[in-house]
């Protein structure tokens, strides 16, 4: 954003910032630069404004590694604030942004020892622990936070990741559905907990997969990685020694899922006759040889 420095006041900037804040724009090297050059020796005229205004440069600062500003800042907010947990927040994040991982943990934990609801300190010792790259560590701490905060999906979802980096897909499927509890009208959740289950392999965790991708295409007909994934169950259903009523209809599943595949492609792809590419796709599908271990 190109703004004129020297023709604004005191007031234009904070007018400015009011407006950021109002935005959720962070804008950060704009308000260094405007905090620097006006700001900073007028921040006493601001009234009631400049915590709120002390608090979006520090964040902005940290966004832009002028640490010696996110220092001074939240000095100051200590010096009117003293044990405010707001302002120790701010140091926690400053030692993070400067890789002291060991003083960020020592500020969070007496951040939960004073207050032991509050999640955000415990998220914040989970994302240390994965940037130390404690991955096993990281994942005990969410276990324990998820016992205090059982409602956090994003708490949940980030655990399946964690999983599912350690192949840990059972215990990812799990977490999986527990979100799939929180929104169960997302096909984008039913979708993932089908791969999950398809990765996991056998005729069971395919036959669930195949559930999921079809209530995944049902909440979403458009959703082309669920008819993928549904005409892949079909097939290794269609290959497997199940009842061979299920055979035949895996089979006629896995040929619908492919023509709707063929019908999205023809009328989403940009390439103007592909007659022959997707006759490609085709005969690539029908090649697939998926066996169970």
């Amino acid at each position: 954003m190109s703004l004129n420095y020297e023709d604004m006041s005191w007031s234009d900037v904070r007018d400015q910032f009011r407006k950021w804040r109002e935005e959720n724009g962070r804008h950060s090297e704009d308000v260094v630069q405007l905090w620097v050059a006006v700001l900073e020796d007028k921040l006493h005229k601001t009234g009631n404004e400049r915590h709120l205004i002390l608090e979006q440069v520090i964040i902005a600062a940290l966004d832009t590694a002028r640490f010696d500003i996110a220092a001074q800042c939240t000095k100051q907010l200590s010096i009117e604030f003293p044990g405010s947990l707001r302002v120790m927040k701010f140091k926690a994040m400053r030692y993070e942004a400067l890789e002291q991982y060991e003083e960020a943990e020592e500020v969070l934990n007496a951040i939960i020892a004073k207050d032991e609801t509050n999640a955000a300190p415990r998220k914040r010792k989970i994302a240390i622990l994965k940037a130390c790259g404690n991955r096993l560590e990281a994942i005990k701490e969410l276990n324990e936070y998820l016992k205090k905060f059982m409602s956090d999906q994003e708490a949940w979802h980030e655990l399946c990741t964690m999983y599912l980096a350690e192949a840990e897909y059972g215990k990812a499927a799990f977490c999986m559905e527990e979100v799939l509890l929180h929104n169960p009208h997302s096909h984008l959740i039913h979708q993932r907990l089908a791969d999950i289950r398809y990765t996991m392999g056998g005729v069971e965790n395919i036959e669930t997969a195949r559930t999921y991708y079809s209530q995944a295409l049902k909440l979403n007909p458009q959703n082309l990685r669920a008819l993928y994934g549904l005409y892949l169950s079909c097939s290794f259903l269609a290959n497997s020694r199940a009842v061979s009523s299920k055979r035949k209809e895996s089979q006629k599943l896995a040929q619908w899922a492919l023509q709707q595949v063929s019908a999205h492609t023809v009328k989403l792809s940009p390439i103007e006759h592909n007659d022959k590419l997707i006759a490609t796709l085709d005969n690539a599908f029908g090649s697939l040889d998926i066996k169970s271990n």
